[in-house]
């Protein structure tokens, strides 16, 4: 077998990236180890940046997100039960974020790909890549027992944390960055009313909580936990009496409560590994970095890679700017840091931290007291979540 581009990974930013090449009428293959309906059961993020809008629009991709996403001109902050609101849309000249579930984002690009006729090939096992360095690189795998050869110009590993791309890369090459957070987030989606129109991050001195949404109809909300519980300790019950009690009475008594269609617990961590690229592989998405939630960063940096990788691309096999190539890493990190250094912010900003003493717990009110009372603080905050922009690739 034999394409142009080779990607690891069919979650949303291999399908995204899959999507705007064919487009551009650059061939590519997708290799995925697990099935389409083991793809589509993952539940995760569903805040969407000004940035993955417009690269959805751009793919052309958004018909039904611009139908039933929910558009979001603002968030809510609580701290010690004090509201305030961040107009995002007033406070970036007209940025929003809008809500739609990446399952149902992930739905909509392997849609796509099935409709252009474009090469995924799923349950594909034991993926590995070679000669990443040399001028030809290619990926054996095994399917239906039998072990194939994909030779392409290049890969894209959007294959996530545990996946092989990073894998693959010399350990003495790469540079780890990690902060591992001692708590973790609860989440429980239920077919319930969202409880307030906008998301909801409140601080509370029992810990974190976030009333996110996936539709008009669907909640998510989250509760910061310590890393020994388990799913199994949370009934619904437990749950929604522990939420009730962490925000303030005039929102508890707003909360509709229902049957949890799915809970589980994640680990917060903010993590980079730099570069990003060796030789013809280059890592996107979760492979390369891991943020907190707080910032709802995580699946619009991935696409933000795409960004930068699609667009150099594109230049490389229009106009033979190979040069480009070794600008990936710089380009995507730079946004990249960006984006960890408001997660992080907004975790330590929000979380009760187990070791934080009298002073830390001074400091971080009046970080919140700071960035909620300055125009310039609620700015950054607003450009920071609307997301920043994208740099030029040139």
């Amino acid at each position: 077998m034999k394409t142009q581009v080779a990607i690891i990974g069919a979650g949303p930013s291999g399908l995204l990236l899959g999507q705007l090449l064919h487009k551009a009428g650059i061939d590519n293959i997708i290799l995925e180890r697990q099935t389409p309906d083991y793809v589509l059961g993952r539940i995760r993020a569903g805040v969407l940046e000004q940035g993955m809008v417009n690269m959805m629009r751009e793919a052309g991709v958004a018909e039904r997100m611009d139908r039933e996403g929910l558009v979001h001109d603002g968030i809510e902050l609580i701290y010690n039960g004090r509201r305030d609101r961040i107009d995002l849309k007033e406070l970036t000249g007209g940025d929003t974020v809008v809500v739609y579930g990446q399952t149902e984002v992930t739905r909509d690009l392997m849609e796509a790909r099935t409709a252009s006729g474009a090469m995924t090939i799923y349950e594909a096992a034991n993926v590995q890549p070679h000669e990443l360095k040399g001028e030809k690189p290619y990926i054996t795998f095994e399917k239906n027992g039998e072990t194939v050869r994909l030779d392409c110009d290049y890969i894209a590993g959007c294959d996530g944390f545990h996946g092989v791309s990073r894998q693959s890369i010399p350990a003495e090459v790469l540079s780890h960055y990690e902060r591992v957070y001692p708590f973790g987030w609860l989440g429980l989606l239920s077919d319930t009313p969202p409880v307030n129109e906008e998301l909801i991050y409140a601080q509370h001195e029992r810990g974190f909580v976030l009333c996110s949404q996936r539709s008009a109809t669907r909640s998510r909300y989250y509760l910061q936990v310590p890393l020994t519980d388990k799913v199994e300790d949370w009934s619904d019950e437990r749950f929604w009496d522990e939420l009730k009690t962490r925000l303030p009475q005039d929102v508890a008594d707003k909360l509709v409560t229902g049957a949890s269609l799915e809970k589980s617990i994640a680990p917060l961590r903010s993590y980079v590994v730099e570069p990003m690229q060796y030789g013809k592989l280059f890592l996107v998405g979760d492979a390369a970095h891991i943020v907190p939630p707080t910032g709802a960063k995580g699946l619009n940096l991935a696409a933000s890679d795409v960004c930068y990788l699609y667009r150099i691309l594109v230049k490389v096999y229009q106009e033979g700017r190979t040069d480009l190539l070794e600008k990936y890493s710089e380009l995507a990190l730079r946004r990249i840091w960006k984006a960890e250094r408001f997660s992080w912010f907004m975790t330590t900003l929000l979380h009760d931290f187990p070791d934080a003493d009298a002073f830390d717990k001074r400091m971080q009110r009046t970080d919140y007291d700071y960035y909620t009372s300055s125009p310039a603080g609620l700015k950054t905050i607003a450009e920071n979540y609307v997301g920043l922009p994208f740099d030029e690739v040139d």
